[in-house]
């Protein structure tokens, strides 16, 4: 919409352009969140699981010890909770870590998966 300024002279009326208003940036879209989870084994010590904790995902060791016991006691834990390409990461970095060389029959590395979190 327009207005017009009439000047006091009584010349000409000039059109003077309202302000847009600004608009709206569409937001990028969120990548839906999914949950990194621990599960549990007999295979594995609590140091192990306070050792991976830290060097994966740089928790302090009080907090691994607190996700160690939570797996021990619940079967799994939710390690971190993030996009999808990053929680197969992460799985995929628990995969890799290697055995637990204080256990003799250890075979390989803990099982982790990754869920989509319910929000």
């Amino acid at each position: 919409m327009e207005s017009t300024n009439q000047p006091a002279s009584g010349g000409s009326a000039v059109a003077m352009p309202q302000k847009a208003a600004p608009s709206k940036k569409p937001r990028p879209a969120q990548m839906p969140p999914y949950h990194v989870i621990l599960l549990n084994d007999d295979d594995h010590t609590y140091e192990y699981v306070i050792e991976m904790l830290k060097v994966l995902f740089a928790y302090p060791d009080e907090k691994g010890f607190q996700l160690a016991k939570e797996v021990d006691r619940e079967g799994r834990v939710i390690l971190m909770t993030t996009h999808r390409e990053r929680a197969e990461f992460k799985r995929d970095q628990i995969h890799a870590y290697g055995v637990d060389p204080r256990v003799a029959t250890c075979k390989g590395s803990m099982s982790a998966t990754i869920e989509p979190a319910e929000g």
